[in-house]
């Protein structure tokens, strides 16, 4: 949903300055009508999500925001920008799960620094950088410990999990591809039914 790995022709930059201060790109989003990624200097426009994309998003964010409202977890949508200092990066995933209270970037209270679970809707556009370079990103935080990669033109999910968190180089890989299964999430201790993501998706 967001920039692919290498300069895609589809998406290119709105702002005419190349090399924004975080302050400066931040100034920018507070007031544009579309959402940027933000790299290193670079402000970079988020692509837009097909319906099925959406579908699959608002899907998964209410079933984890149900099952998991009397625990400590706390589900959230893609508004809210995960900041990845080891990168100088800010980014907007489709889901994220944080444990507890979210740990804010300084003062600013829409950026946060503690995700657990992170979930990504696959678009054919930046595929290639959801599984590559955002992940890698991605691992760089201390609290992120499983990753749910979801296709959108398939019952198809890839499932990334790191069970021990002083390591970042353990990553277990599950692949999910049957409507009928169930995808355990190990950092939430909950089922997620794979008939439930595609509920009213038609492939």
């Amino acid at each position: 949903m967001v920039i692919a790995q290498t300069n895609p022709p589809n998406l290119v930059p709105d702002v005419t300055k190349t090399h924004l201060t975080p302050d400066e790109y931040r100034a920018i989003e507070e007031t544009a009508e579309e959402r940027h990624e933000y790299c290193n200097g670079e402000m970079i426009t988020m692509s837009g999500g097909s319906p099925a994309h959406s579908r699959i998003a608002v899907d998964i964010t209410t079933f984890l925001n149900v099952a998991l409202r009397d625990t400590n977890f706390q589900t959230y949508n893609g508004d809210l920008r995960i900041w990845i200092p080891s990168f100088n990066h800010g980014t907007y995933p489709d889901v994220l799960v944080i444990d507890g209270e979210p740990e804010f970037n300084g003062d600013r209270t829409d950026e946060i620094l503690n995700p657990l679970l992170i979930v990504e809707v696959l678009s054919p556009s930046t595929e290639g950088y959801d599984r590559g370079e955002k992940f890698r990103k991605y691992r760089s935080l201390a609290s992120f410990c499983e990753y749910l990669l979801v296709s959108q033109t398939e019952p198809y999910i890839e499932q990334y999990h790191n069970s021990n968190r002083d390591s970042k180089e353990r990553w277990e890989w599950q692949v999910y591809d049957r409507i009928e299964q169930s995808i355990l999430l190990h950092s939430l201790n909950v089922e997620l039914p794979m008939s439930e993501i595609y509920r009213r998706i038609k492939f």
